[in-house]
């Protein structure tokens, strides 16, 4: 069984780890072009932890413009077996407050402007989406927040947008007919992606404001939502320190199959696949290109 390295990337104002010992930044090096921001190696507890600032430190980089491939490329050969993602969202739902923090179970992917596969012409895969969240993971990030009692509900559907723009009204009470509860920039393609390099990922959603369906706050505001922001990061560091603190030391299987997603995705023969897409895919599928 392998051991577990917990890997963090840190969404809109979640930009740092307190609490951890041996830390060093590291700029990890792939095909897919370069990652957000250099990984940091460190631990919490002996737990091994590779954090990654999603829109770089200093929150340089749009959701359009990052390299998600080179993310989580970069994660990958960093070690990570189970990847958090921590993102800043807006409510559908007026039980779900500023403040409040959702854990999704499922994404609608509303984007259109980004690369979402690591696989293309000259090695075509298909990996199951049907249960995008790995249960496991999320049982232990539930249970770490039940432990530093933070407000949070257990499933719902993040609607993913392509952004910059913030919704129009019409946009936000459509999705809230379809009957999501958040909606967010950043988690697509990235749970696609997890998915094809195998790695198990979760959502922590932290509400930052009611987007713009709510009568009450009719338009999205900024400054209103940096302060939201400030509040809930040092609730999600509590909550990833008790997370690496009681997580488990040896990696568990995925009861989704998302540790061996790639063992039937695979459809080009192998006579037929590109080698140079072969060699940029060492990391994502080296497990399984390795065995043919």
């Amino acid at each position: 069984m392998a051991k577990s390295v917990l890997g963090i990337v840190g969404g809109s104002g979640f930009y740092n780890l307190p609490g951890i010992a041996h830390a060093e930044w590291k700029r990890i090096n792939g095909p897919w072009g370069a990652p957000s921001d250099e990984i940091l190696f460190a631990d919490i507890d002996g737990l091994p932890i590779r954090f990654l600032p999603r829109h770089g430190r200093g929150h340089r980089i749009p959701p359009s413009s990052i390299n998600y491939r080179a993310n989580i490329d970069a994660l990958k050969r960093a070690g990570v077996t189970d990847l958090v993602s921590i993102s800043a969202c807006g409510s559908l739902k007026e039980e779900y407050p500023p403040g409040h923090f959702v854990l999704p179970d499922q994404f609608i992917d509303r984007t259109f402007a980004r690369e979402k596969s690591f696989f293309g012409p000259g090695c075509v895969a298909h990996v199951p989406m049907g249960d995008p969240v790995s249960p496991l993971l999320a049982d232990a990030i539930a249970a770490a927040a039940a432990a530093e009692t933070i407000a949070m509900t257990r499933g719902g559907t993040y609607l993913v947008m392509e952004g910059p723009q913030f919704s129009t009204r019409a946009e936000s009470n459509l999705y809230r007919s379809w009957g999501c509860d958040v909606i967010g920039m950043t988690n697509m393609p990235e749970a696609k992606l997890a998915r094809e390099a195998e790695i198990s990922y979760a959502t922590v959603a932290m509400v930052t404001d009611y987007d713009c369906w709510h009568e009450e706050h009719a338009h999205v505001d900024v400054p209103a939502i940096i302060r939201i922001m400030t509040e809930n990061t040092a609730k999600a560091q509590r909550l990833v320190a008790r997370l690496a603190r009681d997580f488990p030391r040896e990696h568990q299987t995925c009861p989704l199959g998302t540790d061996s997603a790639l063992d039937v995705a695979i459809i080009t023969p192998e006579d037929a696949r590109d080698p140079a897409l072969l060699a940029k895919l060492d990391a994502v599928a080296g497990r399984v290109l390795s065995k043919r």
